[in-house]
């Protein structure tokens, strides 16, 4: 699944038909519905994503400061150290869709919740949140910088891009159960499975 996300990131002819303005467009789309799985099903009730996202609701529940505010800081500084590998379109389409994203969800924080119940959260959140995240990757952009990240490791050593994935997000999940509990912990590891199987599924599809 990451290899065929990284072919995504690193194939600089795919959709060569659609302008950046057309880009643009969906991955606004994408970035929105990412905004709206967040603060409408997932951070309150304290299910999280791997990843930027995740560390950044579990930040912003330590620091009482919006989700959106951390999904920038945290994600600009790897967005622009890949810019060497990843090319300035990626950096820009990236850049813009953590912008949506942040502004998304300071927009969205005053609403309440969508329902409490966890089959639905977690079915529902993850597959809005996977088929936001899938989007925002099919058409040039990315809205985590540990993906970033693990690209650029996974170059220069014998392990893998998901095998860095996965010890970032073992160690987020990890952290999940001692700031939320071991309930949301699972719900939070169900989600992030629903999460990255749609996204995989939005990313093949045409």
């Amino acid at each position: 699944m990451y290899w065929t996300r990284v072919r995504f990131y690193l194939n600089h002819n795919r959709s060569e038909n659609l302008s950046i303005y057309k880009r643009g467009c969906f991955i606004f789309l994408g970035s929105s519905l990412v905004a709206l799985s967040l603060q409408l099903l997932l951070v309150k009730n304290f299910v999280i994503d791997g990843g930027i996202i995740g560390i950044s609701i579990i930040l912003s529940y330590i620091t009482r400061e919006e989700v959106g505010l951390f999904l920038l800081l945290l994600n600009t500084p790897f967005f622009i150290l890949a810019y060497t590998y990843l090319g300035s379109r990626f950096l820009i389409l990236s850049l813009f869709a953590i912008l949506i994203l942040s502004t998304g969800t300071y927009l969205l924080e005053p609403l309440p919740v969508l329902t409490h119940n966890p089959i639905l959260v977690i079915f529902l959140g993850g597959f809005s949140l996977g088929l936001g995240v899938g989007i925002t990757i099919r058409y040039g952009g990315c809205l985590d910088g540990t993906e970033v990240l693990a690209i650029l490791f996974s170059k220069r050593s014998p392990f893998s891009i998901g095998q860095y994935v996965l010890l970032f997000n073992l160690f987020i999940f990890g952290s999940s159960v001692f700031i939320f509990g071991l309930y949301e912990a699972i719900y939070s590891l169900a989600t992030f499975c629903v999460a990255y199987k749609t996204i995989d599924l939005s990313i093949k599809g045409h």
